[in-house]
């Protein structure tokens, strides 16, 4: 596919494809025979059907076959592909995605609280091994309603996680509820607390305790989705989240493309801050690995 074709502006990728030339597709691989995997990215083109209420969607494709490259350029091994909040329950071009990797790649759904079992295990049968609740700038949802009860039972049952997006002090008081329900539970970029007040937020600090359950995963992804002093604010929460979830439970990912945040963020940038938030080249094998059976390779 050529640069015209993926549908993104030259603007949004020129600063990563210069980086990407130069990237080894064997780098994470020389450090270890550990797999290398993104914890977080998307999928989507233009023409497909979008969710009524959202808040935001992007004016630009970012195909399958471009996010395999990335992939392919900065030496990873694998990747998990997260329904677009703009897209809504509507999973199936994720699924269509998923169905053309031979396993390389696994899903997070969106889905309707009502969603039958057959069709969980349709998205099931296709590599989706999560639900995702994205709940910025929403209501809470009510967990002890029928329809939540049933449809937190099935993903247990399917041993399925949930993913959640919601700033740290609502998920202080959100994660043990879904924890009660015996459920695996994944937190999205670094928690997200308040960008003003960074690690010493308090709804962050509450989240570091939730380690403790060994039932929580937190993803460091996204930095620049916590205000504008993201790098800093990152070394200063990796190694409080390293302490209190133990390697094993962080989750890094890419979040390509960088929805909104097209123009200051690529690939290979993201993945080589990686390198500088965890100088030590074992530590950030784990890191990069500790998602295998999390998510089913």
């Amino acid at each position: 596919m050529t640069f015209a074709q993926s549908g993104l502006t030259r603007r949004q990728f020129s600063v990563g494809l210069v980086s990407l030339a130069t990237a080894t597709a064997t780098r994470a691989m020389s450090e270890t025979a550990l797999p290398a995997i993104d914890t977080h990215a998307h999928v989507f083109r233009r023409g497909l059907k979008l969710a009524p209420g959202r808040r935001y969607a992007p004016d630009y494709d970012a195909p399958l076959s471009l996010y395999l490259e990335q992939l392919d350029y900065n030496g990873i091994t694998n990747g998990v592909l997260v329904q677009p909040s703009f897209l809504g329950t509507d999973n199936s071009y994720l699924v269509e995605c998923l169905k053309q990797t031979s396993a390389r790649l696994r899903g997070i759904a969106v889905v309707d609280p009502n969603v039958s079992t057959e069709e969980l295990r349709e998205l099931d049968r296709a590599g989706v091994i999560g639900i995702r609740l994205n709940l910025v700038g929403r209501l809470l949802p009510d967990l002890a309603a029928s329809e939540w009860r049933g449809l937190l039972a099935n993903v247990k049952a399917m041993g399925w996680q949930v993913e959640i997006q919601r700033n740290a002090s609502d998920l202080a008081a959100l994660a043990p509820q879904l924890l009660d329900h015996g459920v695996t539970v994944v937190l999205d970029h670094y928690a997200l607390p308040d960008p003003k007040l960074g690690v010493a937020d308090p709804g962050f600090q509450s989240v570091l305790k939730l380690g403790a359950t060994k039932n929580v995963w937190v993803k460091i992804s996204a930095p620049y989705r916590n205000g504008p002093a993201s790098e800093s604010f990152a070394n200063e929460a990796y190694p409080l989240l390293r302490n209190a979830y133990g390697l094993d439970r962080l989750l890094w990912g890419s979040d390509w493309p960088h929805t909104q945040f097209e123009a200051t963020q690529s690939y290979a940038k993201n993945r080589e801050f990686l390198d500088t938030l965890i100088v030590n080249k074992s530590e950030r094998a784990q890191v990069l690995a500790s998602p295998r059976q999390l998510f089913r390779f």
